[in-house]
């Protein structure tokens, strides 16, 4: 039975859980994802997990921080004026896209609403799984060889 390799295009089922068993993100929410070994579209330790599977294996996966999403950043989560929301109804939990100054340029990035505080807003411009360690099952539905898959 074929293994999957580098430049194989590849159909995974999958559903990703944080270390306290909280389940994330899933296929079963959407479609199985399907991308080519080798061309980073997926996190480069996932694609990693599916080199020498086969189809219809399951394998399930540890990634520290480092190699998902990489660590979280205090420097990050930050104290703002609320009068840079406008009059736009914010709450914690939401996520608002607002513009970073970082290296001398300006970034518009999603911010995770943490606290309102009257004329103050804590914010975190952090990846929602930055600094958490992921588990990942997958199970390969489909492998296409490279010599198949023509770019499109």
């Amino acid at each position: 039975m074929r293994q999957a390799q580098e430049n194989d295009q590849v159909t995974v089922q999958y559903e990703g859980r944080l270390e306290n068993g909280e389940v994330f993100e899933t296929s079963n929410d959407a479609s199985p994802m399907t991308f080519r070994i080798g061309e980073n579209a997926v996190l480069p330790s996932l694609e990693r997990a599916v080199i020498g599977m086969t189809a219809d294996q399951t394998r399930t996966v540890s990634i520290p921080p480092e190699e998902g999403y990489g660590p979280r950043y205090e420097e990050l989560e930050m104290t703002v004026p609320r009068e840079n929301f406008g009059d736009r109804e914010i709450k914690p939990g939401m996520v608002v896209a607002m513009n970073l100054e970082r290296d001398g340029q300006t970034h518009r990035l999603p911010a995770e609403i943490k606290a309102v505080e009257d004329d103050r807003v804590r914010v975190d411009f952090n990846h929602p799984l930055a600094g958490r360690q992921l588990f990942y099952t997958l199970t390969v539905q489909e492998i296409k060889p490279a010599e198949n898959n023509d770019a499109a």
